[in-house]
C-alpha cells in the first residue's frame, strides 16, 4: 500500500485510459498537495489527506499501452496507488472490470476522470454515488466537453458531432444521460474542471481550476535545446478528419520550410502512414515513450516547435515557460478536410489555434 493510499480522509479514485490524462491527474494531484503530510488539508473541497488510487483502464493499442505504463511508474514514485485494469481484453473483460470496481465506485468520496465521452467512463459514472467529481483534460476536447455541460447538449466528440446517431448511440444514450448527470452540479454534488484550455462557456456551479504544469516543470528540465525546428504529429488522418494525402504534403512543405529533422509521432498515427512520412520528407520519426510535455521538458528539443491545432499548442507553452523554446502552430486549410469531416471540425480546429496563448500562427506552410 503506498503512504497516500493509506492516509485517512476521504479515498480518491481516478480512471484513466490515456497517458496524457494520467498526467493531468498527477498535475492535479501535485496542484491541490493530494494526501501529503506537509499540507493535510489540502484539497479542491477543502478534504486534503485522501489517498488517490489510479485505476488505468488499459486499451489493447501497443503505443498507448508502453506510455501508460511509464506514466504509472511516475505515479507510483509520485507515492500514488495504481491499479492496472486489462478492461479491454476480450468479451469479458468489461464485466469482470466494471465487477471488480464496483466496491470502490461505491465507497469514493471523489472520483477523478479524464474523458467524459468514454462509454467505459460513462457506465462506470452511473454506479458511484461520489459527491466530488473532478474532469481533467483529455486534449481539446475538454473545450467541447465544457461548452456541451452548459448547453445541456448531449455529449458527443467534436469530429462525430454533426452527424447521425448510429444504433449502438441509441442502444447507450440512457446511460449518456445518466452519465451527464452525475457530471451537473447540484445539491451535494460538486464538479470541478481542471484545465489548460481555454474554457469559454462555464456550467454554473462548476468550478474551474488552471493546469499550470507546475509539476511537470518541477519534476524535469530544464531541457538542452537545440538549433534546429521539431515537428509535431496529429491524428487528424487516423479519426477521418483530414485527407492522408494532403497531410503528407502539408508536413513535407512545412518541414521544408523550416528546416524540421524530427516528427514526434502521436501514439494513434499508423505504422503506414509514419513510414510514407519517412520515406518522403526524411524526417526521423520519433515514437514518444511518455506525453510530449514530459518529452520536450526533458530535452533536447527543438528551439521551435512546429504543430498543426492539437492540445499541445495549449500544453507546451507552458510546459516550456521559462525556455527559449517557441511554438508554431500550422492552421488546417479547408481544402484537406475529408467530405467525411463532421461540418464542426474547421470550426473547431480554428477555436483550438485562435486560443492558444504563446505561440506562433502560422495560416500556411511558408516559413515563419
Amino acid at each position: 500500500m503506498s503512504p497516500r493510499a493509506g492516509t485517512a480522509g476521504p479515498h480518491t479514485l481516478a480512471f484513466v485510459e490515456s497517458p496524457v490524462q494520467l498526467l493531468n491527474v498527477l498535475e492535479w494531484a501535485h496542484a491541490h498537495a493530494l494526501g501529503t503530510p506537509e499540507d493535510p488539508g489540502a484539497g479542491p473541497f477543502g478534504t486534503g489527506g485522501a489517498g488517490l488510487t489510479l485505476v488505468v483502464l488499459s486499451p489493447n493499442d501497443p503505443m498507448t499501452r508502453g506510455q501508460l505504463r511509464r506514466m504509472a511508474e511516475l505515479a507510483r514514485d509520485e507515492g500514488h496507488e495504481v491499479r492496472w485494469e486489462e478492461a479491454r481484453g476480450g468479451t469479458a473483460a468489461p464485466f469482470r472490470t466494471i465487477g471488480g470496481l464496483a466496491p470502490l465506485l461505491r465507497a469514493a468520496r471523489r472520483i477523478v476522470l479524464g474523458d467524459p465521452f468514454s462509454r467505459y467512463v460513462q457506465l462506470l459514472l452511473t454506479i458511484t454515488r461520489a459527491p466530488d467529481v473532478v474532469v481533467v483534460d483529455d486534449g481539446t476536447a475538454t473545450m467541447e466537453f465544457v461548452s456541451q455541460l452548459a448547453r445541456g447538449e448531449r455529449l458527443v466528440r467534436w469530429h462525430r458531432k454533426g452527424g447521425r446517431p448510429g444504433p449502438r448511440d441509441l442502444l447507450f444514450a440512457p446511460v449518456s444521460s445518466k452519465a451527464r448527470k452525475r457530471l451537473t452540479p447540484k445539491a451535494g454534488r460538486r464538479v470541478e474542471v481542471f484545465s489548460s484550455m481555454p474554457i469559454d462557456e462555464t456550467p454554473e456551479g462548476v468550478s474551474v481550476t488552471a493546469n499550470d504544469f507546475s509539476w511537470t516543470r518541477a519534476r524535469f528540465g530544464p531541457p538542452r535545446i537545440t538549433k534546429g525546428a521539431d515537428l509535431v504529429g496529429t491524428s487528424l488522418v487516423e479519426t477521418g478528419v483530414v485527407d492522408g494525402e494532403r497531410y503528407l504534403e502539408a508536413v513535407r512543405s512545412l518541414a521544408k520550410a523550416h528546416g524540421a529533422t524530427r516528427y514526434f509521432a502521436h501514439r494513434r498515427e499508423s505504422a503506414e502512414k509514419l513510414h510514407a512520412l519517412a520515406a518522403e520528407t526524411g524526417l526521423e520519426i520519433v515514437r514518444p515513450d511518455l506525453p510530449l510535455e514530459l518529452i520536450a521538458r526533458r530535452g533536447p528539443i527543438g528551439r521551435t516547435i512546429l504543430s498543426f491545432p492539437s492540445t499541445v499548442v495549449h500544453t507546451l507553452p507552458l510546459a516550456l515557460a521559462g525556455t527559449d523554446v517557441r511554438v508554431a502552430v500550422c492552421d488546417i486549410d479547408p481544402t484537406w478536410l475529408t467530405q467525411n469531416a463532421s461540418p464542426r471540425a474547421q470550426g473547431f480546429l480554428s477555436g483550438v489555434t485562435g486560443t492558444a496563448r504563446d505561440v506562433h500562427r502560422l495560416s500556411s506552410v511558408a516559413p515563419i
